[in-house]
């Protein structure tokens, strides 16, 4: 066996606690994959006789890697496909941070907005301290601070992730009303109340893995949403990223998840991922089954 390949299996064994890690960091699968490859190309490029403890050297890249994504402007244009069971009762203010971000895979979307409003020092600090055990010294080397510091920076996100007021309001009620009603006139083919929900200017966009597709205008949207009854027929309403949305599914099968942006009582743009490889990869079945 070669060393490098002997790299490789050991890597193999850490990178599910790195993807958790990452994902928990930054809230979205698809990133911690890119984070967690990264850090394999960083090993690849490493002098693996100088690692002292690999385990505690992965951690610190990945973390490292996952403040850089944090950080970088390209996020502020990109939306996450992460989905959980759309639920009427928020979460309750009074749990602690660590009890939160611990629902793993199906984080919050309570929780997802709450660390939106903390910097990526500060989500950084919190997550591997109050979730995954990180010592401040191993945080210190991760964010380039003293340790000092960087229990401050935990200290901080903690007080303000539990001071937040919940995100879950009224607002996101209403959004869950017109969703209802976006299923409905969908499957009865009703254009009239269809174009009632869309903006005249709305955009949808979909992903079907091999090819993608660019809807503009409320009345071009509307009567593909017609032509497409027989998936809200089988929709589920469900949270994708935070945002409102619909899961379609045919014969126990997850044909396609779509989220809506909306602003006031308007449909404004709306995604959809239609691609087989990547909702397996989403676990959306095994959302929906709870």
């Amino acid at each position: 066996m070669t060393d490098q390949t002997f790299l490789a299996r050991r890597f193999e064994t850490e990178r599910p606690r790195l993807r958790a890690i990452a994902t928990r960091l930054l809230g979205s699968t698809a990133d911690a994959d890119d984070a967690v490859q990264e850090t394999w190309l960083r090993l690849e490029r490493t002098d693996v006789a100088s690692i002292q403890n690999l385990e505690a050297w992965l951690t610190t890249v990945v973390s490292r890697v996952s403040l850089d994504l944090l950080r970088a402007p390209r996020r502020t244009r990109e939306r996450s496909w992460q989905v959980e069971p759309w639920r009427d009762e928020p979460v309750s203010s009074d749990l602690d941070p660590a009890d939160l971000v611990e629902q793993g895979d199906r984080i919050s979307t309570a929780l997802l907005v709450l660390l939106e409003t903390l910097s990526p020092a500060e989500r950084i600090a919190l997550v591997l301290h109050d979730v995954f055990g990180q010592s401040f010294d191993e945080i210190a080397t991760v964010l380039d601070k003293t340790p000092a510091a960087a229990r401050q920076l935990a200290s901080r996100a903690r007080r303000r992730v539990r001071g937040a007021s919940t995100p879950v309001s009224s607002g996101h009620r209403s959004t869950r009303r017109i969703v209802d009603a976006w299923l409905a006139a969908a499957q009865d083919g009703d254009l009239t109340s269809l174009l009632s929900l869309l903006d005249d200017g709305a955009v949808l966009h979909a992903d079907y893995g091999e090819s993608t597709q660019l809807v503009e205008g409320a009345r071009s949207i509307a009567e593909q949403a017609v032509l497409s009854g027989r998936l809200a027929a089988h929709s589920t309403p469900i949270l994708i990223g935070g945002r409102p949305g619909v899961a379609a599914v045919m014969n126990g099968v997850v044909a396609s998840i779509m989220a809506f942006d909306i602003v006031g009582d308007r449909i404004v743009a709306l995604d959809v991922l239609a691609d087989p490889a990547r909702l397996r990869e989403l676990g959306v079945e095994a959302v929906l089954a709870g």
